[in-house]
């Protein structure tokens, strides 16, 4: 019950404070602005969704630049200047 209400406002004080109600920059919508919501503060949760699966697509890189990421860095890191 306690954690029901933590999620419904937040207390200050003894007094209730609600949650700040933000208007979408994608599609206009009002929405509760809380604590745990995934993706951007001026986006609404069905907004912020595409984007989680957007970046996990970009996650599948080639191998080869990889290894050239890896060639590079090591380079970078270990070569001697003289």
């Amino acid at each position: 019950m306690l954690i029901l209400q933590q999620l419904q406002s937040i207390h200050y004080n003894g007094f209730v404070m609600p949650f700040p109600v933000k208007t979408c920059v994608i599609c206009s919508e009002e929405f509760e602005l809380k604590p745990d919501k995934p993706g951007f503060a001026n986006r609404c949760p069905s907004c912020s969704e595409p984007e989680a699966t957007e970046s996990a697509n970009q996650d599948h890189v080639d191998p080869e630049m990889n290894e050239a990421r890896r060639r590079a860095m090591r380079e970078l890191l270990y070569r001697k200047d003289i």
